[in-house]
């Protein structure tokens, strides 16, 4: 079973806050993170992570006019949070997708001290079976 996890930052400034922690904190953040990849690729779990610009780079996309697509600076949520990145883990349950969620979520932020960041966790829709 395919999941995604996806990784949802405290929205403050615009972006991410990781400029102000002190270097030896984004390095055990980072630290983690590798050391998390680490053991989900061992594990025969990892398909693939990715982070994810902040949300003042990126844009809205939709159909235009002339077949020219239409695109606006966005999106402006009202949310305290925002996708930051993702991993897709391919796993035997959903019990361990929640597990491998939980971890990704104590990751250490300034100080050191886990952020319990939100992980949201949606499982990857399968194709409907062919039909011979």
């Amino acid at each position: 079973m395919k999941f995604m996890l996806m990784m949802h930052a405290p929205y403050a400034k615009g972006g991410y806050q990781h400029t102000e922690w002190k270097p030896e904190e984004w390095q055990a953040h980072m630290d983690y993170w590798r050391a998390l990849n680490a053991e989900l690729t061992q594990a025969g779990e990892f398909v693939t992570v990715q982070g994810l610009v902040p949300p003042s780079e990126a844009r809205i996309v939709r159909a235009g006019t002339d077949g020219l697509p239409a695109v606006t600076d966005g999106p402006f949520a009202e949310s305290k949070e925002f996708l930051a990145g993702y991993w897709i883990v391919d796993v035997e349950s959903p019990e361990r997708a929640y597990q491998i969620a939980a971890k990704a979520s104590a990751v250490p932020g300034p100080g050191g001290t886990p952020m319990e960041m939100p992980i949201e966790v949606r499982q990857v829709m399968s194709a409907p079976p062919v039909e011979a």
